[in-house]
């Protein structure tokens, strides 16, 4: 049975698989996941060594043996955050010749969902071994890497205080995000800031800064999916000139698929973006994990900066359409 301590430097032959969970996974019965992840890697004619992470940095630090050994694959179990930290392990290292492959065993599985990977854990390992190898694109600010998305301003005070809640109190995490929103929506922080993009100021007043990996669409029943993540440019969503009012208008305006119409609502792209503000540090979030970093913050884009493995073209066009809305898409996944 694998053991948290296996990797790929051990005496044994190189796997042709490095899967990397998290060991609270599974419900407490993660050695048991473990095996059966291998199991099924094995039904496909491939040799999977999973190492049962004791945290982030753990998980980080498998992921950095396996490129080092050249590991063909390196797949991770987790959300979007276990995602995007073993994703951007692959992406700093620019000898990498792994591809990533995606065990969705988070809530929300942004990255997953807007692949088309399958969301079953079965048919996830099927995808690694039979899928098609794709170059996507990764955003990054300040030298750190994002495969999703990064926000300024109301979200990242809400996983903050989330957090606190959760250690404090115990809370579980929806219980804990509803109480640190409803304390950010009574005081209700404003932004000040100017954003260049494409050579051009925007000065801004705002409860919160997004900055997308590619585009989301902002309009009709797919509003928060993205449809590509290889078109090369970030994507940047700002509301200004509201008060609590006016963004609970603006949430049901996503709901309704009608954010282009909103006049307090801003969308542009770039491949770069600036932002600057009078405060020296700010918090930011980058796929749910909270930061604190210097001013400004440079945003830019790392075209086909990642190889990932995707479903077949004909399987995922005929795969079903489960997406969450934009409200969804700020809530950041372990």
């Amino acid at each position: 049975m694998p053991q948290s301590k296996q990797n790929p430097n051990s005496s044994q032959a190189r796997p042709d698989v490095l899967a990397a969970i998290n060991a609270k996974a599974g419900g407490g019965h993660a050695e048991e996941l473990a095996a059966h992840i291998t199991r099924e890697f094995a039904k496909h004619g491939l040799r999977a060594v999973v190492h049962l992470a004791a945290g982030g940095e753990d998980m980080i630090a498998a992921a950095r043996r396996a490129v080092r050994d050249k590991v063909a694959i390196v797949a991770v179990g987790g959300g979007d955050g276990s995602v995007n930290a073993v994703a951007s392990t692959l992406i700093a290292d620019p000898q990498c010749e792994s591809a990533l492959g995606v065990l969705p065993l988070g809530t929300l599985n942004h990255f997953a969902k807007d692949l088309s990977i399958p969301l079953v854990l079965e048919d996830a390992i099927a995808n690694i071994a039979t899928g098609r190898r794709i170059r996507v694109d990764s955003g990054e600010v300040n030298g750190v890497p994002f495969i999703n998305n990064s926000s300024l301003g109301l979200y990242p005070d809400i996983v903050r205080e989330r957090e606190k809640q959760q250690a404090r109190l115990g809370r579980g995490k929806w219980l804990a995000f509803s109480w640190a929103a409803m304390g950010a929506l009574r005081r209700y922080p404003f932004l000040r800031v100017r954003m260049r993009v494409e050579g051009q100021d925007h000065w801004r007043r705002t409860p919160f800064v997004f900055i997308g990996n590619n585009e989301y669409l902002m309009s009709g029943l797919d509003i928060g999916k993205r449809s590509t993540l290889m078109d090369g440019k970030l994507s940047l969503y700002v509301c200004h000139r509201t008060g609590r009012l006016g963004l609970l208008r603006l949430a049901v305006n996503a709901l309704l698929g009608r954010l282009r119409e909103a006049h307090d609502f801003d969308a542009l792209t770039a491949t770069e973006i600036l932002i600057e503000t009078h405060k020296k540090r700010l918090r930011v979030a980058t796929d749910g994990e909270v930061t604190i970093m210097q001013t400004p913050l440079r945003y830019r884009i790392r075209p086909a900066s990642l190889e990932v493995i995707v479903p077949p073209l004909e399987q995922a066009a005929a795969a079903p359409e489960e997406q969450p809305g934009m409200l969804a898409k700020l809530w950041g996944d372990d």
